[in-house]
C-alpha cells in the first residue's frame, strides 16, 4: 500500500471482500459547478451508486494525503473551497502530497489514486481529449496518457464536445486504448449521443463490459478500457447549436489567450453561460447516467 494512501474504511473492506467499488473523481466538485450544487451532485451520484449494489469511492488529495473513498464531510468541505483547491493532474501530485495541501482530482488522477487502492471502475462525465488546434499548440490531456497506461476502466459520455473527437480517437489507438460504445456504435459527444465516428466495439450488458475488463486482466494487458455511454436521450442537446456555442466559448478563449490546464474550466463555464445552464443540467444527467452503468459493471465484475 503506498504510504501516502488513505482508503476509506468502508471501500477497504469492499475491496478486501471482492465486493463491488465505483471510483468517482472530485474535480467536478471544486471546479465543476458552483456550492452547494456541486455537493448536492457529488452526494447524488454516491446514492445512485449506492441503490444499484456497489460502494462509492469519491478521491481527491487532501492535507497531502490521497484519500480513496471521501466522507459527507470531507465532500462538503470542497465543495465550499471551490477553486481553491488545486485542479491536481500527474504532474501536480508530488508538490501537492510534499507541501500537505489540497488538489481535486482529474481523470488522470483519480485514475492513478483509484488503481493504487485496487479500484478497477471509475465513472466520471466525459474525459479530456486532444484540443481543437493541438497541431500548433500540442494541448493534449494527460487523461489519454494515463488511459494508455493504467489499468482502470474509465466509464464516460465520450469525450468532452469542445475536443477534436477524430483527433482524440487516433491519439487513443495510438496507445492501444479499447474504446467500447455502451449500446451504440457511435462515439457520444458528451453533451449529444452522436458524433458521426465509430467505437471499436459496440457492448449492450454490464455483463459483457465486466467480461472484457476480466479479461483484459488475465491477458496481463497494460492500460485502460474506456466506455463510451451516451447522454439520456431525454437530456441530449441539438447537435447544431452545442457546436455553434463551443465554437464561440473557444474563440473568446482565444482572445484571452487562455490555455493549458485552465482551458477546459473556462470553456465548460462559457457553455454554461452562453446556453443559460442547460449544458450544466446535462452534464449533470450523463455523470448520473455514467455512475448507474460504472455500479451495474462492478457488481456484475464482482460476480465473475
Amino acid at each position: 500500500m503506498n504510504q501516502y494512501l488513505d482508503v476509506n474504511p468502508e471501500v477497504a473492506q469492499a475491496i478486501a471482500q471482492g465486493r463491488p467499488v465505483v471510483a468517482l473523481e472530485s474535480t467536478i466538485i471544486s471546479h465543476g459547478m458552483p456550492y452547494p450544487q456541486n455537493v448536492e451532485t457529488a452526494l447524488a451520484v454516491e446514492k445512485i451508486i449506492r441503490e444499484a449494489g456497489a460502494v462509492p469511492a469519491t478521491i481527491a488529495i487532501l492535507g497531502g494525503r490521497l484519500k480513496a473513498g471521501l466522507t459527507a464531510e470531507e465532500i462538503e468541505y470542497l465543495g465550499k473551497q471551490g477553486q481553491k483547491v488545486t485542479k491536481a493532474s500527474r504532474r501536480d501530485l508530488s508538490a501537492l502530497v510534499a507541501r500537505g495541501a489540497d488538489g481535486a482530482t482529474t481523470v488522470t488522477t483519480t485514475m492513478m489514486i483509484a488503481h493504487m487502492a485496487g479500484i478497477k471502475i471509475f465513472a466520471t462525465g466525459g474525459i479530456g481529449g486532444v484540443h481543437r488546434g493541438a497541431e500548433t499548440t500540442m494541448d493534449i490531456s494527460a487523461d489519454l496518457e494515463e488511459l494508455g497506461q493504467t489499468d482502470v476502466m474509465v466509464v464516460c459520455a465520450g469525450a468532452k464536445a469542445i475536443l477534436d473527437l477524430p483527433l482524440t480517437l487516433e491519439y487513443l489507438e495510438t496507445h492501444g486504448v479499447p474504446v467500447l460504445g455502451y449500446q451504440t456504435e457511435e462515439l457520444p459527444a458528451f453533451y449529444t449521443r452522436t458524433s458521426g465516428l465509430s467505437v471499436d466495439y459496440r457492448v449492450d450488458t454490464p455483463q459483457e463490459l465486466a467480461q472484457i475488463l476480466k479479461t483484459h486482466h488475465q491477458l496481463g494487458l497494460k492500460g485502460g478500457i474506456l466506455v463510451t455511454n451516451p447522454i439520456p436521450a431525454e437530456y441530449s442537446m441539438d447537435a447544431a447549436e452545442i457546436n455553434a456555442v463551443i465554437d464561440q466559448a473557444i474563440a473568446e478563449a482565444n482572445q484571452l489567450g487562455i490555455h493549458g490546464k485552465e482551458t477546459t474550466p473556462f470553456l465548460l463555464a462559457k457553455v454554461k453561460e452562453i446556453t443559460g445552464g442547460d449544458s450544466l443540467q446535462a452534464n449533470i444527467r450523463l455523470v448520473f447516467n455514467n455512475a448507474r452503468l460504472a455500479a451495474q459493471t462492478a457488481v456484475a465484475y464482482s460476480e465473475l
